[in-house]
């Protein structure tokens, strides 16, 4: 009757047929079951169940793979199986049990992938359960309670038949109100690689272990000679303590077989850290004090006993991004050549740090991506060889199998070609146990199928995430154990992967700019990132040739430099720029403590005169090869050295000031505006100018008349004095020695003794002799003004001395930078 409602003329649909009969046979079982009295239903009915819990039931429960030993197992070995098993249903799950099921043999590594993938149960897929001996019972599950299983089994017990890589899945099969008959109500699936006996070829396999952090060191630095490091923050410190990402690497990675891979500033950082150091608290507070030395001590020795005798590869300092350079740097000048410098300090970084001589022939650009532009900048500091990425250089379809990583692609250069599935596989969250167990096995099972590809010995490189997690190197390391006491794998240093005979089938063609991964372009820095590092670079350049010891400010500017171009400024645009302006502004202020003072207007009285300029110098060091113009900007009014300006060299030790003076000559009356600039000895001017104003006043003919007049007339009166005293010597030498004076004489005797030494008068006061005609009421005599006027002369001539006592000492201790007063004077 069902069919009969179907259109005429048409059978009904395969999917429709298909579910009626499903229906059907769901309807009829438990009636059927009744009557028989028996505990299964028929393998109809079991079809139809499996078809059900495929669709839902499979997804009830959460499975949890939490550990699986031994990973790879062999004959003769006992697998053991634990997790938990969580209800996310609303109902509780009765009559419950945990079971194993092996499933198909996988041939391809794509095979691998699609297992890796699924979620559901497929009955056909998945396989029935192992002996039902090999089981674990729950009772009843409640909703949202988890409940931990272990089940060890021998291996013999799964029968794995070829050697290969099978599925291997982890299932929980119980009932619930709705559904009252035993289904499968939650999986996981996972691998399970399989070689008991020695391969026929093992797969030679360099994997690299990276060192790589955040930028953490900032520009600035003490004031003393050590120069104190100040740090963006703790986190470093928070990295390579016990239980830190860096902690976990050190101590898991150095028991292995790998090849290390090391950003030297990260060395270059801890390594500061072992001594004095400063973090930031923020823009306005002083740095704090570090208290880490004794973590930092402590993870740098134990890393020098990690690499001694191994292969250790290092990054240019800061590990630059080499993509972002290629597509937004190279049309900035001094781009490349910050690579270089990040290059060429690499090698003593690392050797210096750690004891060791570093490999520095590698780039690595982000995730394997390249393009032609990319492998231009990697090579072109120096490095001959570049890790790649297979799902950049994408083989041709005509290769069944993988080949080796070296490959030649011109010009001298070799492409390491890591496997992307072996490189990828431990990117995502793998802080939950069962999440790690599921990357291990899946990165077993692919380096096995990829060993079964072919009969030909290949070389074959991991390159993992470039900062993986604590927990992410913890499944690394797992994972790297099982595979180096595998029987199919063996390892193999990164220099001898590189020097392996390329295979002839291996594509050598570098994708196109179009082909590079939007994804990657949109994290990449922009061109003005590379701008404003030019920028620094140029004002580091103008500030080192005045400095008696510039490496104090080219190294730390220069590494500051190099981590403005990390790769781990990627997807953190905010972060870097503010980096970037940190360590310009920081370089801004250095600058500005060397100086000019600031003037107020002066003034000028005469033809000549000293103008007076000030330069200070607030830095720890001296600085030199600094020229001071001073330029006038009327020359008809106002000359500076006979011209419209003049220099003079300038050298100022650390924390004084220096005062030096130009001569000038005004021809005009009224005011000038006078420019001061410091100069590098190269001609690029050195900091802000300093302006003011010098107002000129003139003297003119007649007042010159008028003093030379007075000058004459004070000679006159000094020799007229002269001429009295020595007339009154001459009559008094005259005059006869008698007791008895006659009557003349004895008047004029008596005038003479009103004015004696005795007396207070004039002539007391004024101390010189005096004529018949003096009298006590008249003005004060000729001799005795002439000696007045000459005592003043000489005062105006000591003042007309080329110094005055306001005028600065020519070197002096650092003082106040404000202006001088209005109406300062300049000297004459």
């Amino acid at each position: 009757m069902a069919e009969a409602a179907d259109f005429q003329g048409t059978s009904p649909s395969p999917a429709r047929r298909w579910l009626r009969r499903a229906g059907a046979l769901l309807a009829g079982a438990p009636l059927l079951a009744g009557l028989l009295q028996l505990p299964a239903a028929t393998s109809a009915h079991a079809a139809g169940q499996d078809v059900a819990q495929s669709a839902s039931g499979s997804r009830t429960v959460a499975v949890s793979l939490d550990s699986l030993s031994p990973s790879a197992p062999s004959d003769g070995d006992t697998l053991t199986v634990s997790g938990t098993v969580t209800n996310k249903g609303k109902q509780p799950v009765t009559d419950a049990h945990v079971g194993l099921r092996v499933g198909a043999h996988l041939d391809t590594r794509s095979a691998i992938d699609d297992v890796a993938e699924r979620t559901g149960f497929d009955p056909a897929a998945d396989g029935n359960e192992i002996d039902g001996k090999y089981v674990q019972k729950f009772d009843r599950l409640s909703p949202g309670v988890a409940q931990h299983f272990s089940i060890s089994v021998p291996v013999g017990k799964l029968h794995l038949g070829a050697d290969g890589v099978y599925e291997f899945s982890v299932s929980l099969s119980g009932r619930t109100s709705t559904q009252p008959w035993e289904q499968v109500l939650g999986i996981q699936h996972t691998l399970l690689p399989w070689q008991p006996g020695e391969a026929d070829t093992r797969t030679r396999t360099t994997f690299l272990w990276p060192l790589v952090s955040k930028v953490h060191m900032t520009a600035e630095t003490g004031p003393g000679a050590q120069q104190t490091p100040v740090f963006l923050n703790d986190d470093l410190a928070k990295e390579i303590s016990p239980g830190g990402r860096l902690e976990r690497m050190l101590t898991l990675g150095k028991d292995l077989d790998v090849t290390w891979v090391i950003d030297p500033d990260l060395l270059a950082s801890v390594d500061a850290m072992t001594r004095n150091y400063r973090i930031q608290s923020d823009a306005e507070s002083t740095p704090v004090a570090g208290t880490h030395q004794a973590v930092a001590k402590q993870w740098l020795a134990e890393l020098q006993q990690a690499v001694a005798g191994k292969e250790v590869v290092a990054l240019p300092f800061a590990d630059p991004d080499l993509a972002s350079l290629a597509h937004h740097g190279t049309s900035v000048t001094g781009s490349l050549s910050q690579l270089k410098d990040a290059t060429d300090v690499a090698a003593d970084t690392v050797e210096t740090v750690l004891h060791v001589k570093p490999d520095t022939d590698f780039a690595w650009p982000v995730d394997g991506a390249v393009d032609p532009s990319i492998i231009r900048v990697a090579t072109s500091a120096g490095a001959d060889k570049v890790i790649a990425r297979s799902d950049s250089l994408r083989e041709s379809d005509g290769l069944t199998y993988t080949p080796s990583a070296a490959r030649p692609i011109g010009a001298g250069t070799t492409a390491v070609v890591a496997d992307a599935r072996l490189s990828t596989a431990f990117e995502s969250d793998l802080s939950h146990a069962g999440d790690g167990t599921l990357a291990v096995q899946r990165f077993l099972a692919q380096s096995l199928a990829l060993n079964d590809q072919t009969s030909k010995q290949r070389s074959i490189v991991v390159a993992p995430q470039r900062m993986p997690s604590a927990s992410q190197a913890r499944a690394m390391a797992q994972a790297l154990t099982a595979l180096q006491q595998s029987t199919w794998s063996e390892p193999q240093d990164l220099s001898a992967a590189a020097k392996a005979k390329p295979d002839p089938g291996a594509t050598t063609r570098v994708p196109s700019a179009s082909d590079y991964p939007s994804s990657l372009r949109k994290q990449e820095l922009r061109r003005p990132a590379f701008e404003a590092i030019a920028r620094t670079q140029d004002k580091v350049d103008n500030f080192k040739v005045v400095l008696t010891y510039p490496s104090r400010v080219v190294t730390p500017f220069g590494r500051a430099m190099n981590r403005e171009m990390s790769t781990s400024w990627r997807g953190r645009d905010d972060a870097a720029e503010h980096f970037r302006d940190g360590v310009e502004a920081y370089l801004d202020d250095l600058s500005d403590e060397v100086k000019l003072i600031d003037k107020s207007e002066t003034k000028l009285s005469g033809h000549s005169a000293t103008i007076p300029v000030t330069v200070q110098n607030n830095l720890v060091q001296g600085v030199d090869h600094l020229v001071l113009r001073l330029t006038s900007t009327n020359p008809t009014r106002l000359k500076i050295g006979g011209d419209a300006y003049d220099e003079q060299p300038i050298t100022v030790s650390g924390g004084h000031s220096q005062s030096v003076k130009f001569t000038t000559s005004a021809n005009a009356n009224g005011p000038v505006t006078v420019i001061a600039q410091l100069y590098t000895q190269d001609g690029q001017k050195y900091g802000a100018p300093v302006t003011f104003d010098v107002k000129v006043t003139e003297i003119t003919a007649t007042v010159m008349l008028v003093i030379g007049g007075g000058v004459l007339l004070l000679v006159l009166a000094g020799f007229r004095m002269y001429t009295q005293r020595k007339r009154a010597a001459a009559r008094q030498d005259a005059e006869p020695a008698q007791e008895t004076q006659d009557a003349h004489g004895a008047e004029e005797g008596a005038e003479d003794g009103a004015e004696g030494p005795g007396d207070s008068g004039p002539a007391a006061s004024s101390g010189a002799e005096h004529g018949p005609s003096h009298h006590p009421q008249r003005p004060e005599n000729p001799e005795a003004t002439a000696e007045r006027l000459t005592k003043e002369s000489g005062t105006r001539t000591r003042a007309d001395a080329s110094e005055q006592p306001s005028d600065p000492a020519p070197d002096t201790a650092a003082g106040n930078a404000d202006p001088s007063g209005t109406g300062e004077k300049v000297d004459r």
